[in-house]
């Protein structure tokens, strides 16, 4: 099964997997980085559901954008390799 995920997330993971072991990783990297996601994701339902309440089309932008970070760092956090969440905390 997390092969066939890996397939299908593979536009996303191609950015940030390095091929290189990471001297720089920590499991409280992959950790933070899946609960961060899950904390965008929530976000992006809340601004969701106040652009519909105000009726306002403009606070999709937020919801997109807030959903497209949620669903980076939920699929690097669970798909990537250590690599991956090393390079997307920036360290090498």
């Amino acid at each position: 099964m997390r092969n066939k995920l890996m397939k299908l997330c593979w536009p996303i993971l191609m950015v940030f997997e390095t091929g290189k072991p990471s001297a720089n990783y920590k499991k409280s990297h992959r950790t933070i980085l899946i609960v961060l996601g899950c904390l965008f994701f929530g976000l992006s339902l809340f601004s969701a559901s106040m652009a519909v309440a105000g009726g306002e089309v403009g606070g999709l932008i937020a919801v997109v954008v807030f959903f497209a970070v949620g669903l980076v760092a939920v699929v690097v956090g669970a798909l990537g390799s250590n690599g991956a969440v090393s390079k997307i905390w920036g360290t090498k």
